[in-house]
């Protein structure tokens, strides 16, 4: 790992010879999550904005592939709108029927609207008409949503494989946007398990600084 900034020292949740299953740690650190304070999680939205604003994949990015932050997860509605009024084209997605995503413009606050999908939380999603899911080729950087990162950069995300097939998607098409997870500073771990589809990001951005991978 290289390029620290602000952030503190790794933490160790778990150890690298005998990884446990994704499943085991997600429920660790979606527990952690749960734990934390409706004011911590606000105070850590706003330092996460100013933490991923710093970053010049997104400063010099004309097209962010980015998502609307739900219950617990690291909040994101401050730097979407941080990111509309600096002059980025910001895409949000759609979740499609089979875990795939389409994707819309965001055109503020008031452009998103609830959605409910069997099975799942209630989403906030654009309004705007779908591009398709190949919009996303168009992104000069994508900001993933996850559990955690270890310092090779390999990102544990939920389980849905949605953004599996959006990194494979880019891939395909052969393009490659700066990969920018958001997360809390304690996400930040030593290792997490991987699979030979998982694709490493960049960087994180937590409320404490950025790293780059």
């Amino acid at each position: 790992m290289s390029g620290y900034t602000h952030i503190g020292k790794v933490c160790d949740l778990i150890v690298t010879e005998h990884p446990p299953e994704k499943a085991a740690l997600r429920r660790q650190l979606l527990a952690a999550r749960r734990a934390l304070s409706p004011e911590s999680r606000a105070a850590a939205a706003r330092a996460l904005a100013r933490s991923a604003l710093a970053l010049p994949e997104l400063a010099g990015a004309r097209t962010v592939a980015a998502y609307v932050s739900v219950g617990a997860e690291p909040g994101t509605h401050e730097l979407l709108d941080a990111l509309r009024a600096a002059g980025k084209r910001v895409l949000l997605p759609l979740l499609l029927p089979d875990n795939d995503l389409d994707w819309a413009a965001y055109e503020g606050p008031g452009s998103l609207a609830e959605a409910a999908h069997p099975g799942k939380m209630r989403l906030l999603e654009p309004s705007g008409p779908p591009l398709g899911p190949e919009a996303v080729t168009a992104a000069d950087a994508v900001l993933l949503p996850g559990l955690a990162v270890d310092g090779r950069g390999m990102r544990l995300g939920r389980g849905g494989g949605s953004y599996d097939r959006v990194l494979a998607r880019l891939e395909r098409a052969g393009r490659h946007p700066a990969l920018v997870v958001l997360l809390y500073d304690e996400e930040v771990v030593a290792r997490v398990p991987e699979e030979p589809h998982d694709h490493p990001v960049q960087a994180v951005a937590t409320p404490s600084g950025v790293a780059r991978f």
